[in-house]
Parts: C-alpha cells; structure tokens; sequence
C-alpha cells in the first residue's frame, strides 16, 4: 500500500540504481574514516556510563575495546545466516568508533556482557486490576534492571472514586498508581548505570484527564516519568468548532462528565508552558500509520517509539554531519552507512537477550527496528543552509525520504535473505519479503550524539556555547564548526568569546556578519513554526514517530504553545512537545555560568 510516508516499487528500485545496491552490502566500504574519531564529552560520559568495569567496579576497557566488543556480539547473527562475522564486525567497529552511526545505550553497554540486554524501547500493558498493575510494576523493574525505558498506557485504568465491587471501596485512580510506578523507579537504577525513564499516556477522554495533566504542578513530583496526552482527531475538531466533549469511564462505557474541549486543550497547553509537561500524542494519526494489527496506547519514554503491548524496538542513529561538507551531501556514503545500520539493528534481535518471554515473542512477530539521524543541524550549517530557512526543511525532507527508501531497500533484501517478519502477510505492508515491520523512527539521541560529537538529533543548535550537567559535573561546550567558520573568516576575538560566554548566541553581536548569524542560529532563536515544520519534514517518511522539541524563550505565552499543538496536527506529526526555557530544571544552559557571573552577561 502506498502512502506519502512509504516508497513503492519504482522508488525503490531508483534508490537501488543510484548506489549501486546488491544482495549484499559486505563488498564495498563507506567512504568515511574512523580517524574522524568522537565529541569532547566523549571520554567522560564513556567513562561513567558505558565502559565494561570489572568486579571492584574499576573501568576495565578502553572506547575502542568497547566498539570491538560490541561489534562482536551482534556480528555473530551474521553467522547464523552463513554470512562472514568477523568482515561485518569489522564494519560495524569502524562505523561506530567513526562517530558516523551508533546504536541506543543499552546496546553500547550491554551487548558482550552477561546482561545482553540490547533494546532501549518498551511497552507494557496495564490492566485495570490489582494483578495487572502490580504485575506490569515487576516487569517494569526488570525492564529497568536491564537498561531499557518503558511507556505505559493508564487509560484502561478506573477513574477515581469509581467504585470497586470486590472490596465495596472506591478506586483511587489512574495518577496515584503512577505515583507507585515513580517510587518504584526512583530505587531502581537502570542496570546499575542510569535511572529508568517512564512514559505515562492518558487518553483525552479519560475522565481523570485534568488531574493527569495537571499532575506536575508540583516541582518534583513523577520525576521518573514524561507525561503525553492521548489526543483524538475528535477532541482536535470539536475544539475547533467550540463544542463539547465527552469523557468516558473506562470500565462502563459510558459518559462520565462533559466538558468544553477548547478549555481542555488549553489546560494541556498551559501545563506544558508551565512544566514542560504534558506533551501530546496523535492517537489516530498513530494507529493509521501502524502496519499492524491491534491498537498502539503508548509510546517509549521519550515518545518517538509507539509500540503494541510487550512489543520492543531497538533504535540507532547515522551521523548526518558526516556526510556533508563543501556545500555537497555524500548521497552514496549515507547510502552505505544506512543499508550497514539496518543490517546491525536487525542482528541486534538476533542476539539480544529478551527480559521477558512475552516480549521476545512479540518482538520476533514484528522486528521493528528504528533507524533515525543525529547532526542535522550540523549538516545544515556544512551545506550553508540556515536552519530556520524553507531550504532546511526542503534538506530535511529530501534527507529523509532518502534514508528510509534506502533503509526500507535494505530490509526487504534481509527479508529475501532471512526471511520475514512473521506478521508481514497480515500487514498492510506491500511486499513480497521485508524483514522489518518498521525501519525509521527519529530518537532524541542525547547521549550518543555527545559521544558522536555533533548536535542531538534533528534539532538545531542549542547554543554556541553553554553548559550542561554531565552526569553530576557541570561541563562548557562551544560549537566546534561555528570556531573553525570565525576563524576562517577573521572573527574569532577575545570579545566575541566573552559575548558567547555569556549568552551563549550571536544575538547582539555586532561584529559577525547576518549570514553567519543565520547558520548558527540557535534553538530558541528560530520561530516555533519552523521547529515543527521540521519536525513534520522528517515525519513524512518517518514509519515511527519523531522526537523533537520546540524550545521557546521564557517570554512565550500559553497560546502560542496552542499554535504549535494545532500547526502541528495540521502538518501530519504524530505528536508534539514544548520547552518553555527556564519553566523547570534543566540540564543545558546557555553561555558558561560561572563566567556569565564573572562577566555580568545575562
């Protein structure tokens, strides 16, 4: 079945055509060298998150030993399939140390270890009874053990004070079991490296809707999870229209109360200028999108992942800035690099180690995969291409419409060569073999691009210098290409290093000329419109979802974030979130702190 997000056979044989596509891809080599090596932050974060340690829990491997271990471990499915491993490790060692593409965390950190857990991504369902909720809390705790994140739906859950026949009491509601989930997390470190991460999803129509959006109100509370409202295309359009809306009792079908759903969007859209929280999700426009059967209620915790009960998903991410340099795009090199990913991610369920039998049951069904990119802001700026410009989301669409025909080429020769997924035949997927339910989703790639050295992502540059919490040290970043570009040009003074020191942009900075101020442009520089215009740019051919963040100044109003949830329903996206600066803790601050109070900037 064609649509505007998936290529048909004629694309895909183009795709083919020009690079030059086999059987195989264990022939030929990228164009990239690992010399290029990785980000400043680097050694640090590896150092205290993903290097092997051994028994007194010292470091026992170095960031080179780590990609050999890992490239290893997942090059072994290649064996199975009477491919060489040992070539294959080889690519994949040089494609992760080259910064040019890595895989989720707990790939980096699990895979070659008694763990051998590899997935970032999980839902678990949560049935409306003491057993399944309790019993979706001890597989979250095991999913957390092993690194990965869970999302969860509390939609089916009876809104409080309804009543409860087997004990004559009445329920307590779906936010005070959250709250069990979040002390839960709170004691349980993701396979002794990092804390777990939730994401908790309430449909619209619930009718403990605004105590869930307004569940954050108070600082500190639900720490360990993201907040995404379950939205309607009936709630988008009778808000529009100014009529009413109904919220229904899970339990018994019926209406439990009516309210006005124009003030129920608005009261998602002040939460979330207030506290960053609620995000929302487009549940239709989700399960249109989905090749299969059954219904999707939630996503991963970061929200680009939505997955069916127990399913998991393995994501990685192709470095974009790497290939783009001289105002060019090495369209044959991302060619390369996408086809080795996709080959990496579906080795990773071979010899992933599932945390639940259920889950690896419904995870072999579908072998949904998540190839996405980080460093497009950086690519933008290689290319000359400011990015709040309509040529940047002209580049964001072309990339990705490129990556996921590649990508979905890929599979369909893994499927001729391997077989399948299982649930291809009652798809509504177009293909005589894929091995893949889903091939694309954009992740927010907060750590891995920090290793990569490149901007998260597909957002554009938080600041040219700031400082960010580094797993406890307050750490400086500048922008390696804006110095090289300064320099070039002349600009690179004392004083324009003090005036980035304290405000972290080129704003006010009257000795840099405006086209170098719009290619470094800043995150909260560049109008909420363009943010989700990108977005929805990358989302076209996106088969999962795509993280992103319309970041706005401290000066944003309520109803501008009302602009943004309706332009971005409008352009396609499958949901969106705001960052008002300043409106909660935060890990990136622009410009260096302790210099700003030197200097006095602001």
């Amino acid at each position: 079945m064609k649509t505007e997000e998936r290529m048909d056979s004629q694309d895909i044989e183009g795709i083919r055509r020009a690079d030059g596509a086999k059987k195989t891809p264990s022939t030929s080599r990228p164009r990239y060298s690992p010399a290029t090596g990785l980000g400043p932050f680097a050694p640090e974060l590896l150092r205290k998150r993903y290097l092997r340690r051994d028994l007194s829990g010292n470091v026992a491997e170095t960031a080179e030993e780590m990609f050999s271990r890992v490239a290893r471990t997942v090059a072994r499915a290649e064996g199975r399939f009477g491919g060489d491993a040992t070539a294959m490790a080889s690519r994949f060692r040089d494609a992760m140390a080259g910064g040019v593409f890595l895989p989720n965390s707990p790939t980096l950190m699990n895979a070659g270890l008694s763990l051998g857990q590899l997935s970032a991504c999980f839902v678990l369902p949560v049935e409306d009874s003491m057993d399944g909720i309790f019993g979706a809390l001890k597989e979250m705790a095991k999913i957390h053990q092993s690194g990965g994140g869970t999302g969860f739906s509390f939609s089916r859950l009876r809104p409080k004070g309804d009543p409860v026949r087997a004990t004559g009491g009445v329920a307590s509601g779906p936010v005070s079991f959250m709250e069990v989930f979040d002390a839960a997390t709170e004691v349980i470190k993701q396979g002794g490296r990092r804390r777990g991460a939730n994401m908790a999803v309430l449909r619209a129509d619930h009718p403990d809707i605004l105590e869930f959006v307004r569940a954050k109100e108070r600082a500190g509370r639900l720490q360990n999870f993201n907040l995404s409202v379950g939205i309607t295309d009936d709630l988008m359009r009778r808000a529009r229209s100014g009529k009413d809306f109904d919220l229904i009792n899970p339990r018994t079908g019926k209406v439990a109360q009516t309210i006005e759903a124009s003030a129920l969007l608005r009261e998602i859209a002040a939460n979330a200028w207030r506290r960053g929280d609620p995000g929302v999700l487009f549940l239709d426009r989700i399960n249109d999108a989905h090749p299969l059967q059954g219904t999707i209620e939630a996503t991963n915790p970061c929200g680009e992942q939505p997955l069916l009960p127990y399913e998991s998903c393995n994501l990685g991410s192709v470095n974009l800035s790497r290939f783009a340099g001289g105002g060019e795009v090495d369209w044959d090199g991302l060619a390369e690099t996408a086809r080795l990913a996709v080959r990496f991610l579906d080795d990773v369920i071979e010899v992933n180690r599932f945390p639940l039998r259920k889950i690896r049951e419904a995870t072999l069904k579908s072998r949904k995969i998540g190839l996405g990119v980080m460093g497009f802001a950086e690519m933008l700026i290689e290319l000359g291409i400011g990015y709040a410009s309509k040529e940047a989301v002209e580049m964001a669409e072309e990339t990705m419409k490129f990556i996921a025909a590649v990508a979905r080429d890929e599979s369909c020769h893994l499927g001729e060569e391997r077989g399948s997924f299982p649930l291809l035949e009652v798809s509504s997927l177009d293909y005589d073999a894929m091995r893949n339910a889903t091939v694309t989703t954009i992740a927010p790639t907060g750590s891995i691009s920090l290793i990569a050295g490149t901007s998260p992502g597909i957002e554009p540059l938080f600041g040219l210098s700031y400082s960010r919490d580094l797993l406890g040290d307050d750490m400086v970043a500048t922008s390696p290409l804006f110095e090289r570009m300064a320099k070039d040009r002349g600009l690179y003074t004392e004083g324009l290093i003090r005036h980035l020191a304290a405000r972290g942009t080129l704003a006010g900075a009257e000795s840099v000329p405006e086209d170098l101020k719009d290619l470094f442009v800043t995150a909260m520089e560049v109008a909420p419109a363009q943010h989700v215009k990108i977005q929805a740019a990358f989302q076209r051919f996106t088969d999962n979802g795509v993280s992103k963040t319309v970041n706005l100044q401290s000066e944003a109003t309520v109803e501008e974030v009302l602009e943004i949830f309706a332009l971005a329903y409008d352009l396609g996206c499958k949901g969106i979130t705001v960052y008002r600066y300043g409106s909660r803790d935060q890990l990136l601050h622009l410009g260096d702190r302790l210099k700003c109070e030197e200097c006095g900037g602001g």
